[in-house]
């Protein structure tokens, strides 16, 4: 935002706020659609917990992951058309977010001894506003 903008945004809510109030609708969506992902995630990985390690039980949960957030995202959060251009794009978001999520999930359980179950949580809590940022440009991008 230029400098102009934001001073007049400072002085008189009214030129932001839809833009602001656009933002919280997709944000507090993005909510909804991340908690329904998680449980079905989670759950996927409690399933696959005592037939496999973690890792591998996190993985197949957060690919399934995948695929719902993309189709929530573009119908539901964003209300944009599904593209083959965000349709590839999608997956790069979530390839980082895993990356992080699963750092953070080997340092809770391997150095901070925190149980396999409930390690899962630092992991989404600290990928969230990553995530929305980055599922907001991709699916706002033309």
């Amino acid at each position: 935002m230029s400098g102009k903008r934001a001073r007049d945004c400072a002085q008189d809510e009214s030129p932001c706020a839809p833009l602001h109030r656009r933002l919280a609708g997709e944000f507090l969506r993005f909510l909804i659609v991340g908690g329904i992902n998680t449980l079905v995630a989670y759950a996927i990985y409690l399933a696959l917990l005592g037939l496999m390690r973690y890792e591998f039980a996190y993985a197949i949960g957060y690919a399934v992951g995948i695929v719902i957030a993309y189709l929530m995202s573009a119908a539901f959060v964003f209300r944009k058309p599904m593209r083959k251009r965000s349709a590839f794009r999608f997956p790069l978001i979530y390839a980082v977010q895993f990356l992080v999520s699963l750092a953070v999930l080997r340092l809770a359980v391997e150095i901070f001894h925190v149980p396999q179950w409930f390690a899962f949580g630092f992991a989404v809590c600290l990928t969230i506003p990553i995530t929305f940022v980055l599922s907001r440009w991709v699916m706002h991008s033309t």
